[in-house]
């Protein structure tokens, strides 16, 4: 016989990955979508680990979707928890980038979209050819306007879906559109 050492990884499976920074609303919108219940709290890195929802569509049509943990600049050298968070990227067919577009949180929601991006392109290029949606989330909260304005002048032919988790605005249209696709 022959004996070996062998590396086995399981990978989170989901048609789409919602994709973005800590505190970007991604537990609070998986929760709206479908009946997964992932952490939220108002401190980031409260999800560990990545939780998959299953969102009815309609017409008996179902999707997986998998909040992702928030990933930070450098996920790609694997600072702080990066290739954990970045490899169950890879087994996803759409990345939703949700953004805080009211940028709550200090950051700019171009400047977010832009990081975000090249981090998976230099964790693995092939996931930047991946089709890709950005869920401009947190529309509820001032500046929001401004700023999805400004976002769709510098992204024009990106589709862009407003949305506001918390008070349940846009969720409709985000299934129709994840319907579609």
């Amino acid at each position: 016989g022959e004996s070996g050492h062998f590396l086995l990884e399981l990978r989170s499976i989901a048609d789409a990955a919602l994709v973005g920074y800590p505190n970007a609303g991604k537990s609070t919108l998986i929760q709206r979508i479908s009946a997964a219940r992932s952490k939220i709290a108002p401190y980031p890195f409260t999800t560990l680990h990545p939780v998959i929802g299953v969102v009815e569509l309609g017409n008996y049509r179902r999707a997986t979707i998998a909040d992702i943990p928030g990933l930070i600049e450098g996920a790609h050298r694997n600072l702080g928890l990066g290739h954990d968070f970045l490899r169950h990227i890879t087994r996803c067919r759409l990345l939703l980038f949700v953004l805080d577009m009211a940028g709550s949180e200090g950051r700019s929601p171009i400047a977010d979209l832009e990081s975000l991006r090249r981090e998976i392109d230099l964790y693995d290029p092939h996931l930047s050819l991946r089709p890709w949606i950005v869920v401009a989330n947190k529309m509820d909260l001032p500046q929001a306007k401004k700023n999805l304005l400004d976002f769709e002048k510098r992204f024009p032919q990106r589709m862009i879906m407003p949305i506001s988790a918390k008070e349940r605005r846009g969720i409709n249209e985000l299934k129709r559109l994840l319907r579609e696709w």
